[in-house]
C-alpha cells in the first residue's frame, strides 16, 4: 500500500520520472488484455447454420500473441477464460442458454480452450522469425489455424458429427474472414512496434 501511496506521490509532484512497480504494469496489461478480448467477443455475427458466431475475438488473440511475450499471452488470454468461466459477460454471445462456465463446455468451448495455446504459439513463432511483416502474417496465420482445428474437433465431439461435416461448419465458412483477421492483427502489431521503438 506503501508503495502505492509513494507511485501516486510521484506522479502528483513529477509525472516524468514516476516508475510503474512491475506487477502493476503486468496486471494492467493483462486486464487491458481481457478487456480488448471481451470487448471484441461482442463484435458478433449469428449464422444460421452453425452454432459458432461470427466474432472478432480471433482478431484480439492473435494481435495480443503479436505484441506480449510467450508467458504474459498465455497468461492473459487464461484470465480471460477465468473471467468468462466466474460469470462475466466476456464471451460472445449465441451459444444458446449457456454463461459462465457452462460456456467453456458448449458447442465454442474448442475455440475457446485454445485461446492460451494459439496466443503463445503467435508470440514464440514472431519472436523467433523476427519481427517483420511476413513473419507477423505466418504467425498469426499458424495461431487462427490452431483455433480453427480445435474448434472444429470439439464441435464435430460435441455434435457427433464426422470432422469432415465439422469441418463443412466450423472453419470452411469463417477462412475468408480469419484470413483478414491475420492481416489486420499483423499490421496493427507492426504498426505499434514501430511507435514504440520511434516513442523510445
Amino acid at each position: 500500500m506503501s508503495d502505492l501511496k509513494n507511485t501516486l506521490d510521484m506522479a502528483a509532484q513529477n509525472p516524468a520520472e514516476v516508475r510503474v512497480p512491475p506487477a502493476l504494469r503486468t496486471g494492467g496489461i493483462i486486464l487491458g488484455g481481457t478487456l480488448l478480448a471481451a470487448v471484441c467477443a461482442h463484435v458478433v455475427l449469428p449464422l444460421y447454420f452453425t452454432p459458432v458466431p461470427l466474432s472478432l475475438q480471433p482478431l484480439a488473440v492473435l494481435l495480443l500473441g503479436l505484441l506480449l511475450s510467450p508467458r504474459l499471452a498465455g497468461t492473459t488470454m487464461a484470465v480471460y477464460l477465468a473471467e468468462g468461466a466466474m460469470g462475466l459477460p466476456v464471451f460472445a454471445p449465441g451459444a444458446g442458454s449457456l454463461s459462465g462456465f457452462a460456456h467453456l463446455f458448449g458447442p465454442t468451448g474448442g475455440y475457446l480452450l485454445a485461446y492460451p495455446a494459439a496466443a503463445i504459439l503467435v508470440s514464440f513463432l514472431w519472436r523467433r522469425t523476427g519481427r517483420r511483416l511476413v513473419p507477423a502474417l505466418l504467425a498469426a496465420a499458424a495461431g487462427d489455424l490452431l483455433i480453427l482445428a480445435c474448434g472444429a474437433l470439439w464441435l464435430a465431439a460435441w455434435t457427433h458429427l464426422t470432422v469432415a461435416s465439422a469441418l463443412t461448419i466450423a472453419v470452411i465458412p469463417f477462412l475468408p474472414g480469419d484470413a483478414l483477421k491475420v492481416v489486420v492483427a499483423a499490421a496493427m502489431a507492426i504498426r505499434l512496434v514501430r511507435v514504440r521503438r520511434a516513442a523510445f
